[in-house]
């Protein structure tokens, strides 16, 4: 008798472990959406990023970073933005917290040349890093341009951009944001996508 006991006992205590289980695969789905802080619990019914892998996970694990982005930071900066973009280049009006934040700052910062200096189609990428201040460490070191410009017009894209980097530093950081992004390299490309109507008029 005691024998039958403990065999539906062991049963049912399976029974409950395999649906514990399968509930909690049903419910702690991973949701690998960037910046998506949202911490798992064995209390939580909804979809979470762990913070951290485990060997008690059920199915893969992608655990989630404060500042999840590599050593490089990459930006593209246009001359004329489409106007779904237009957001995108509005200086945040408080203390920049974000990666977000510091792309929309920087992309508010470009002047680009005037027209009668300036070649349609120009890209420009430079290279710098900030300290956790806001201020730049060095100035920006070009590392491409365009193929088969003249010097100059190197020159006058490059002075734009020093331009207009230095008009917007030092830049207001969060504590932590400043931290994060201290020392890390930050690439920007420039891409000059005005049209120009250079066309002499005819005599």
């Amino acid at each position: 008798m005691l024998r039958r006991i403990a065999i539906g006992f062991i049963v049912v205590v399976a029974g409950l472990a395999i649906a514990g289980s399968a509930d909690a695969r049903r419910w702690h789905r991973i949701n690998a959406t960037p910046f998506f802080h949202a911490p798992c619990s064995v209390l939580s019914h909804h979809p979470c990023t762990p913070y951290f892998c485990s060997v008690l996970s059920h199915g893969p694990c992608i655990p989630e970073i404060d500042y999840p982005y590599g050593e490089n930071l990459q930006l593209t900066v246009e001359s004329k933005p489409p106007e779904a973009e237009a957001p995108r280049y509005q200086k945040p009006d408080h203390d920049l917290d974000n990666i977000g934040d510091l792309f929309a700052a920087l992309r508010s910062c470009w002047t680009p040349p005037q027209a009668d200096s300036a070649k349609e189609g120009m890209q420009m990428t430079v290279r710098f890093s900030f300290k956790r201040s806001g201020d730049l460490i060095g100035p920006p070191r070009m590392t491409f341009a365009t193929s088969g410009v003249p010097v100059e017009v190197r020159e006058t894209y490059l002075k734009a951009i020093n331009d207009s980097i230095d008009a917007c530093v030092p830049l207001k950081f969060t504590g932590n944001l400043g931290g994060a992004l201290a020392g890390r390299p930050i690439a920007i490309r420039y891409v000059d996508n005005r049209e120009f109507d250079k066309q002499k008029a005819t005599p």
